[in-house]
């Protein structure tokens, strides 16, 4: 136990006064040479002494937090290389040195003593000694286990360093043996070098002897090789060996090649003579005029007298590159055609390349002709649009627009790569912004047509060949062509929304307040239409070849009825129809500007309203149920009045039988029935003859007339007019106009109650007879079933017809 406590000691100690490694060897060193009771007789010190222990459960209760600093802190004393980096200065923590200072590097032990016995009574200093020695053992235990852990780390290393001598030493033998075969290496490539160094000279004057000849040999055949190019017309490899020879020329031209020289030249102006031939003619391509110019240019020709003949060949092929109608729907469809990788490029296409590469070497020959060929390719740009406008105002569709615009932007690009300063890209913005809203435009336009050939194809169809006008057949026409038509408009106008291309990008949010503002304009538009269509002037200035067909005759009636039926159905079918699909996922982006999007910004709010929309149709449906009501009333007026007017009541004969009037009226109402069935829906049937006494009144009224009339016959006249006023006075009053609701029921009831009126207004401009007075009365009896069965109000029937009589 002595012994190992001694070897214990000794390691500690020295650990703590130099570095990790020698300690660890050291105490590697001790453990080689005690055997494994050793280890065994160092637990059993520790177990032995119960005080120990107690002192180390006291040590263990130390929170973990001071177990780790205190481990950390002896690690860091024996891996820092530079002590003062992890300890503060030693003037200033000896000036305030403290208790906890003990872990330091500069701890000064007298100084803590003394600061311990001036803070600490008797009790505390045995208590700290206790402390401290468990503080030791702990310490000398866990510097213990950290050997023991490195213990193999170190054997490992040990062998590894001893191996890697022994393979070195091996190894510089081998290095001096390829060193020496190097140096004789070096040695015989030396000597060959020498021997050869002759020949080699010798071979190298050679060889530049050979190249001067065979420079010599192509001067001496380049008149014969210049009249074989101007032959084949292959110009370019003319220019190509005369500029080639032209050093040679300048330097001995003169003397030994004087004759070469006036060859070269003659052919050189030969080909000078054809290249200009080709630069203004018309019949070659720009692409090979283009070639030309270079090719004079390399000639150290003068081609700056050429530019403005250059300039007006270009000017001259921007016209030939127009696009045109006839041509440009194939055109459209071939770059619309993605179902091929490669699609074989069109005539206008391969055209417009060569306007391009034309472009190019007009930059080349002419450096400051920028704003020339800039103003040209503009021209070109505005050509292309002003067609694009006139094939818009044909029927199209956004695919064929689509179309037009590809070729377009693909021209555009083609042009912007060779003159990019231009900023075709940009400039084209303006162009194609006015033509999509034409476009825009244009399509509302063909809608509203649609619309009125779907309600005016019935009655131009009855015109023409006599046959039976169908309300039903222009109404059905009317919705489809509203609400199927603008939903086709929305798809369409969507396709251009989805489309990537570069020109439509850019004016997304600009298409998409346009259509907005198409849909309120053609509604708005719609609505004055239709008052046209009606007979009735519209504030707003409309397209008068909308109506042509149906000015020249009177106006039907039926359609006015079929017009504010249509109405109808916008307010409360179209519109929320319409507003549901802009609001779908199919037009989101359209969607989102009804909220305050696009280019419009949140301040001025969403150009389509729907709920303004509706109010306008709803207040036009109504408008023109009355229309219709008022046009059918002034032709049975028409009828009454030349029933009332023409005969002389006073005169009149003693009546035999029903007047043909009375047909003839109820033919009308027959007409109105027909006609009503087939727009309006039926509504609910209301029998209001029990909620009215008016008839019964009358009823009750005759047995006392006729009591009275036999009492006294001269007192007749008297008492009849008194009765008639006390029955009017106790009479339930009838109401006669009422709303018009836009049902079967009340259309014809109402026209009923209106032609009754107008009855009895005439009726009461006449002076009539008894037999005249007998007539009505037959005809009134004859009316009264019939226009029950029609009208719906039969108590206001019975009370016209008795105020008639």
């Amino acid at each position: 136990r002595l012994l190992s406590s001694l070897c214990v000691s000794v390691s500690l100690s020295i650990s703590r006064r130099v570095p990790l490694f020698f300690s660890v060897s050291l105490s590697r060193s001790f453990s080689r040479r005690l055997p494994l009771s050793f280890y065994s007789s160092r637990s059993r010190i520790r177990s032995d002494s119960e005080e120990e222990e107690k002192l180390r459960m006291e040590v263990d209760d130390v929170p973990l937090d001071d177990k780790a600093k205190r481990m950390r802190d002896l690690l860091s004393s024996f891996y820092s290389l530079d002590p003062s980096m992890s300890s503060p200065d030693t003037s200033s923590s000896s000036k305030y040195a403290t208790l906890d200072a003990i872990n330091t590097t500069s701890f000064d032990p007298d100084q803590y003593m003394h600061l311990l016995v001036h803070k600490s009574n008797l009790e505390g200093l045995l208590q700290k000694h206790v402390e401290m020695a468990a503080e030791i053992k702990n310490l000398d235990t866990d510097l213990q286990m950290l050997v023991y852990e490195n213990y193999n780390k170190f054997i490992s290393a040990t062998d590894t360093i001893k191996q890697m001598k022994s393979n070195i030493v091996s190894m510089e033998a081998n290095m001096e043996q390829l060193l020496e075969k190097i140096m004789s290496v070096q040695c015989r490539s030396d000597g060959v070098n020498t021997s050869l160094f002759e020949k080699r000279e010798h071979i190298e004057k050679l060889h530049r002897t050979r190249n001067l000849l065979r420079k010599v040999q192509f001067i001496y055949d380049l008149p014969a090789r210049l009249g074989k190019c101007i032959k084949s017309e292959a110009y370019a490899d003319a220019v190509k060996f005369y500029t080639g020879a032209m050093p040679i020329f300048k330097a001995y031209g003169d003397s030994s090649f004087q004759d070469c020289k006036r060859a070269s030249e003659e052919a050189v102006t030969i080909i000078i003579k054809n290249l200009q031939g080709k630069l203004f003619s018309d019949s070659e391509s720009i692409q090979a005029r283009a070639e030309a110019a270079v090719l004079l240019k390399q000639l150290d020709f003068p081609v700056d007298s050429l530019k403005v003949k250059l300039l007006e060949k270009l000017e001259q092929s921007v016209a030939s590159l127009q696009l045109k109608i006839e041509d440009i729907g194939n055109a459209s469809v071939d770059s619309n055609d993605t179902s091929t990788d490669t699609v074989p490029a069109t005539a206008h296409e391969t055209s417009v390349r060569e306007f391009a590469e034309a472009i190019r070497a007009y930059r080349v020959i002419f450096p400051d002709s920028e704003m020339q060929l800039t103003k040209l390719a503009q021209d070109l740009v505005s050509r292309h649009f002003e067609t694009t406008e006139q094939y818009i105002k044909t029927q199209i569709w956004s695919a064929n627009l689509l179309g037009v615009l590809r070729i377009i932007w693909r021209d555009v690009l083609l042009m912007d790569d060779v003159l990019y300063e231009a900023a075709l890209s940009d400039y084209s913005l303006e162009p194609a912004r006015v033509a999509v809203k034409v476009y825009v435009s244009n399509k509302f336009s063909h809608l509203l047509s649609s619309i009125s050939d779907a309600l005016t194809k019935a009655h131009t169809r009855q015109k023409d060949k006599g046959e039976e006008y169908s309300l039903q057949v222009a109404l059905e026409g009317g919705k489809k062509a509203v609400l199927q038509g603008s939903m086709d408009l929305l798809l369409d106008f969507r396709q251009l929304l989805d489309d990537n291309l570069g020109l439509l990008v850019k004016l997304k949010d600009l298409i998409i307040d346009w259509v907005q503002e198409g849909f309120q304009d053609f509604f708005r538009a719609l609505d004055g239409h239709f008052l046209l269509l009606s007979g009735k002037n519209s504030s707003a200035t409309q397209d008068q070849g909308l109506t042509e067909g149906i000015q020249d005759d009177k106006v039907l009636a039926g359609l006015v009825l079929v017009l504010a039926q249509v109405s109808i159905f916008i307010e409360q079918n179209a519109i929320p129809r319409i507003t549901e699909a802009i609001s779908s996922s199919n037009c989101q982006e359209i969607a989102t500007s009804f909220s305050g999007g696009g280019a419009r910004g949140y301040e001025y709010g969403p150009a389509f309203v729907p709920g303004e929309i509706c109010r306008i149709f709803h207040s036009a449906g109504e408008k023109f149920l009355h229309i219709y009501i008022n046009m059918r009333t002034q032709r049975i007026s028409v009828l009454l009045k030349k029933r009332f007017t023409t005969p002389n009541w006073v005169k009149h004969k003693e009546p035999r039988e029903v007047h043909m009037f009375v047909d003839l009226f109820l033919q009308e109402l027959e007409v109105i029935r027909s006609e009503v069935k087939q727009i309006l829906p039926e509504g609910i049937r209301r029998h209001r003859r029990a909620d009215s006494t008016g008839s019964t009144a009358s009823s009750r009224s005759n047995p006392l007339r006729e009591e009275k009339l036999s009492r006294s016959n001269t007192q007749r006249a008297r008492s009849q007019l008194l009765e008639t006023h006390l029955a009017k006075l106790f009479k339930q009053k009838v109401e006669i106009f009422t709303k018009v609701e836009f049902t079967q029921e009340s259309v014809v009831t109402t026209l009923v109650k209106l032609c009754l009126k107008s009855l009895q207004e005439f009726v009461r401009l006449q002076t009539f007879n008894r037999s005249g007075f007998q007539q009505i009365q037959l005809d009134i009896q004859f009316l009264r079933t019939p226009l029950k069965e029609m009208a719906e109000d039969e108590a206001a029937v019975d009370f016209l017809l008795d105020e008639v009589l």
